[in-house]
């Protein structure tokens, strides 16, 4: 049994989101909660909370599911929409400044099922 949850729009370059998620894919729920809890980038806020609706997401789908069998199957980040800012620089130029964004997708399913596409 699979659940998935998506946080879309977060103020965070898909690099940045890719660093911490590769620490958590694969591990228990419980394990990356932890991990996600100790770990000083702003990003893992905003992935905890992800993580936490998709563990909700499962414990929905199937009343009688316990958190502890549970492991993050998948952990994906896509690019977002990029704001463009520009700043000033010397000779009348201007020097572009990309804010980007992404979109997490978390996976969540028991341990013994095993890995299906999509």
């Amino acid at each position: 049994m699979q659940a998935r949850a998506v946080t879309k729009y977060v103020r965070c370059s898909p690099r940045k989101a890719n660093q911490v998620l590769s620490m958590i894919r694969g591990k228990s729920v419980e394990h990356a909660t932890d991990l996600l809890t100790f770990l000083p980038k702003r990003v893992a806020k905003t992935i905890n909370k992800t993580l936490k609706s998709a563990v909700s997401n499962a414990v929905q789908k199937e009343n009688k599911l316990e958190i502890h069998d549970l492991v993050v199957r998948a952990a994906t980040v896509g690019d977002g929409p990029t704001m463009k800012r520009f700043r000033p620089r010397a000779q009348g130029r201007v020097y572009p400044i990309l804010k980007r964004m992404s979109h997490i997708t978390i996976v969540v399913a028991t341990k013994d099922e095993p890995v299906s596409a999509g």
